[in-house]
């Protein structure tokens, strides 16, 4: 492993068998559906929800790739990455975020992140980022998401993490709280 700056002497070296891949993301059903999509794609998984579970499992071993979410209800993300490329810059790691823009997008790269995906981001993305060659751009999806459909993703999340307060999830999204009860009521968009 070149480039590696352990400071953890406990930490297992990288399987040569299955590739080890950490999954960090506060979300749990969104970690233990991606988990399963990774898992079935052949790698050996460790999954955290917190920063601070994320930077305990990097201390038991050493991943060959990592998917982290920016924020976490602890911390953030980017902590992660941080100490992933302190620990070998030859990681591969893809950065999640619901609340994506250009800033936070420099930011993760700058930290040793690979790609950074917005979320909801599927295992047929998430694996494609991890698998890119360096340098390689990748493929645009065949079937994105609808403007309308991430609309609703992101509207549903930010609705979870107000524990299914409508008056508080319509604050937070500066919406008129009718219009929200109205988005709720309706199916997801295709």
């Amino acid at each position: 492993m070149t480039g590696v700056h352990r400071e953890v002497q406990n930490a297992q070296p990288r399987s040569e068998t299955m590739p080890s891949l950490l999954i960090v993301d506060d979300d749990r059903s969104f970690l233990h559906r991606l988990g399963r999509a990774m898992e079935n794609r052949g790698f050996r998984l460790t999954l955290a929800e917190t920063v601070r579970e994320g930077l305990a499992a990097l201390e038991t071993e050493c991943p060959d790739y990592a998917v982290v979410d920016m924020r976490l209800n602890d911390g953030n993300g980017l902590d992660i990455v941080e100490k992933i490329n302190e620990i070998d810059a030859e990681i591969r790691v893809v950065v999640l975020t619901g609340h994506g823009n250009i800033a936070t997008a420099v930011s993760a790269i700058k930290r040793g992140a690979i790609d950074y995906l917005p979320k909801p981001a599927d295992a047929d993305d998430v694996y494609a980022a991890l698998m890119q060659e360096p340098g390689e751009k990748a493929e645009p999806p065949e079937n994105p998401m609808s403007a309308d459909r991430v609309r609703w993703e992101h509207i549903q999340r930010v609705y979870e993490l107000c524990n299914r307060n409508v008056s508080e999830t319509a604050r937070r999204l500066s919406m008129h709280r009718r219009t929200l009860q109205r988005i709720l009521a309706k199916r997801a968009p295709r």
